[in-house]
């Protein structure tokens, strides 16, 4: 007869050195307890989290339909009445005209950026030439300088155009604000895309600027997709570009304000007869856009963040 080893198995079918690690809390056990306390943490955060964002906006929206009375008396009680008045009263008091202000910017500066930063991002990952890097690090560059530092060349040189208290202008600087972003992103996005679909379309006769309007293009629609729901938000929630660019410069010139200024604008207004319901009504009018947008393109938005690391 031999001995028995340091790794004979026991009665119950395992190793002893499988025992004892089970023993430590090193076995499957112990890793699965570990995972539970983990994953009861994490979702626990989160729960903490959600609680943190939606109950300000759920408490903003009911102040909207009570009364200033009804705010001071009881600021987290139900309102009273359901009307709908205090936001037709808050869009006559000008966030219509607002509301329809940022529209008109954004319907221009959001696709220009997304055009203008694609192509950029396109050519730097797609072609090799001298000063390539440079001039992507140029644009990573551009995402880190904080705007406040720009403000005082920036209204200088927008003055000089005539440009100031413009549509124009704000589209202008809306685009170079978010460009960089979109670069860093789509720049990711377009070197991830097969190379060869390019090439068979260049075979066949197809010039870059057709290649990249009907074939990368396309297949890039996620990244597209993610990155404009991002401009998207920046841009509906920008304050301190149009507070800078949007002033009338005499008697005579319209109010150009977009929302976040005439949210400001209306507070100003009211003075000591303190309307608090229309204020609150105003910001659910700015909010509520945004977040349809978001809460429509949610998994949009999460595939074209996921792709580019699964491909």
């Amino acid at each position: 007869m031999t001995a028995p080893t340091q790794d004979t198995v026991t009665k119950d079918g395992t190793l002893p050195r499988q025992r004892a690690a089970g023993d430590r809390g090193g076995g499957p056990g112990g890793r699965r307890s570990e995972g539970v306390v983990l994953n009861a943490f994490s979702h626990g955060f989160l729960a903490l989290w959600a609680l943190m964002i939606v109950l300000p906006l759920l408490w903003l929206v009911l102040s909207s339909f009570k009364t200033d009375a009804q705010i001071a008396g009881s600021a987290f009680g139900w309102p009273a009445n359901w009307s709908l008045d205090v936001f037709s009263r808050a869009w006559e008091k000008g966030i219509g005209d607002y509301f329809v202000n940022t529209l008109v910017v954004l319907v221009f500066s959001v696709p220009l950026t997304m055009l203008f930063g694609s192509m950029a991002a396109y050519v730097l990952a797609r072609y090799r030439f001298w000063g390539n890097r440079l001039v992507y690090y140029f644009f990573v560059a551009g995402a880190m300088f904080p705007v406040f530092l720009a403000l005082v060349p920036l209204f200088f040189m927008v003055k000089l155009l005539g440009m100031l208290n413009t549509y124009q202008g704000l589209i202008l600087v809306y685009i170079a604000y978010s460009m960089p972003f979109t670069v860093f992103f789509m720049h990711a996005f377009f070197r991830t895309l097969p190379t060869a679909v390019f090439e068979a379309a260049i075979l066949d006769g197809a010039s870059h600027t057709r290649a990249f309007f009907q074939v990368m293009l396309p297949m890039a629609k996620p990244g597209l997709l993610s990155v404009g729901i991002f401009n998207t938000l920046g841009q509906w929630n920008q304050f301190v570009l149009p507070t800078v660019l949007m002033q009338p410069q005499s008697g005579d010139d319209p109010e150009r304000y977009v929302l976040t200024q005439g949210l400001i604008q209306l507070q100003q207004q009211q003075g000591y007869a303190t309307d608090l319901p229309v204020l609150f009504a105003g910001v659910t009018i700015a909010m509520i856009p945004m977040l349809v947008v978001y809460l429509s393109f949610q998994r949009q938005v999460q595939a074209g963040l996921t792709s580019a690391t699964l491909k």
